[in-house]
C-alpha cells in the first residue's frame, strides 16, 4: 500500500514539472540577449516611429492583426500596464501585420489604446522579429537587446508581462 501511494506521488510530482514547464514555455521564452531588428514603422498618427530611438526606455512590441481573437482580447490588458510603467521609462508599441490597415483602424475603433500602433503593411517587421504566432509579444531592454519573447495570449500571460516589465525598468 505505501509503495503504491508512493508512486503516485511521484507520479503527480513529475506530472505537476511537466505541467509547469510547458505553461512556462508557452507563456515566456527567453531569448537570447541579442540586439533588436532596428526598424521604422508609420504610425496611426502619421508619424515615423524608428526604434532605435527609443534606447534607454524598455521596449514592449506586440504584433497583432485584427482577426485574432486572442490580440483583441489582450489590447486593454496592454494598455493598463502601458499606461501604468510609462512614467518609469516604458513604452509599447503595436505592430499591426496586415497589408490593409483598414481593418486595424476598425478594430482601434472598437478597443481604443493609448499606446502607438504601427503599420507593417509589408510585413518585413515581423519576418526580421521571425514572429510565428499572433500575438506574439517581445519585450527589449533599455540596451536595445531582446530579452524576452511571448507567443501567443491565454489570460493571465499579463501577469508574466508585468513581472518582466518591472525587472527591466528596474535595471
Amino acid at each position: 500500500m505505501l509503495k503504491r501511494k508512493t508512486s503516485n506521488f511521484r507520479f503527480s510530482a513529475l506530472l505537476f514539472v511537466v505541467v509547469t514547464m510547458l505553461f512556462i514555455t508557452q507563456t515566456a521564452t527567453a531569448t537570447p540577449s541579442g540586439p533588436a531588428p532596428d526598424f521604422t514603422l508609420k504610425s496611426r498618427s502619421g508619424e515615423n516611429i524608428k526604434l532605435s530611438e527609443l534606447r534607454g526606455q524598455v521596449v514592449m512590441i506586440n504584433f497583432w492583426a485584427s482577426w485574432c481573437g486572442p490580440c483583441r482580447q489582450e489590447m486593454p490588458l496592454l494598455d493598463q500596464l502601458y499606461q501604468r510603467y510609462r512614467p518609469m521609462g516604458f513604452t509599447l508599441l503595436g505592430v499591426n501585420v496586415e497589408e490593409d490597415s483598414s481593418a486595424a483602424d476598425k478594430v482601434l475603433k472598437e478597443i481604443p489604446v493609448s499606446f502607438p500602433v504601427l503599420y507593417d503593411n509589408k510585413n518585413q517587421v515581423s519576418e526580421n522579429y521571425q514572429v510565428r504566432a499572433m500575438p506574439s509579444t517581445v519585450l527589449i531592454d533599455r540596451d536595445g537587446k531582446v530579452r524576452y519573447l511571448h507567443e501567443g495570449y491565454k489570460a493571465g500571460y499579463e501577469e508574466a508581462y508585468q513581472q518582466q516589465i518591472r525587472e527591466l525598468v528596474r535595471e
